[in-house]
């Protein structure tokens, strides 16, 4: 029996085909998932509550760095936030939710593999061609920026809001949940914002987003990227330049990235103009 070609599959088909592409992102995440629910332990003593101890890696080099400028200004996190569980299922369901989260992380290669799959038949054979490596690119992107909001801008983050106070009279005591979702945010959201070449090179590709848009609107983008790094970080220069450099060389990467695209498209219609 002849197998469609996808321009040949109807809505209904390409859901279901998007379905099992599904399914399996979602087995893939759940066993990644069990896996960190079992080690709850090293998860949470380890990797979760580790950023707002003052031996954290982090922590502890920035409180070099500073005093060896004879300041104590970057000595963040010296003391560990108080947290409650006021609920009986507490715990519970934050155990559940960073298992999830982790399998998300870990399972990210394979999920955008999925996707890649599922949107690889829509794209012509140059298209293909252009896009090879984008699992590996997506994926070290993602990584990175994981990274970069697991060791530099959570542990800034915790260290601000933990210690803000609009009075002496409100003593901060914070539950359990709203430090989980705080440090899944911060780290999940770095890994996406590091995406944006990847984003900027599809956007570009199919005319949406083009170089001459990104440099007019670049002093906007700088004043946002520097806006959220003076709110995340304490009030010292060092550690906005800190959080602000990666977004801005993100940023003029994803210019060069739409430059590159739009020097393709001209010289190929060139070449089918001759």
């Amino acid at each position: 029996m002849r197998h469609k070609k996808p321009n040949e599959l109807s809505f209904l088909e390409h859901i279901e085909v998007l379905r099992w592409h599904l399914v399996r992102s979602i087995l893939v995440i759940l066993v990644f998932a069990i896996v960190a629910f079992v080690y709850k332990s090293f998860i949470f003593n380890e990797i979760v509550f580790a950023p707002m101890q003052k031996d954290f890696i982090s922590n502890r080099l920035l409180c070099e760095l500073g005093q060896s400028f004879d300041t104590n200004l970057l000595c963040i996190n010296q003391k560990p936030l108080v947290m409650q569980s006021n609920k009986m299922s507490a715990q519970l369901m934050s155990h559940i939710n960073v298992a999830l989260v982790l399998g998300f992380f870990a399972a990210f290669p394979y999920v955008f593999f999925e996707f890649w799959r599922f949107l690889k038949p829509a794209l012509n054979r140059r298209e293909v061609r252009h896009s090879r490596g984008a699992v590996f690119f997506a994926s070290i992107l993602f990584s990175l920026g994981a990274c970069f909001g697991y060791y530099i801008i959570s542990p800034l983050s915790m260290d601000f809001l933990g210690t803000y106070q609009v009075s002496e009279a409100v003593k901060n005591d914070f539950l359990l949940e709203s430090y989980i979702s705080t440090f899944i945010s911060v780290v999940l959201a770095s890994g996406v914002i590091f995406e944006m070449p990847i984003l900027i090179y599809f956007l570009a590709k199919i005319g949406l987003v083009t170089s001459a848009f990104l440099k007019k609107y670049r002093k906007h983008a700088f004043v946002i990227i520097l806006s959220v790094a003076a709110i995340i970080t304490p009030p010292d220069i060092f550690s906005q330049i800190l959080v602000t450099l990666p977004l801005m060389i993100l940023y003029e990467i994803s210019i060069m990235l739409a430059k590159r695209i739009e020097r393709k498209e001209r010289k190929l219609e060139a070449q089918n103009a001759v």
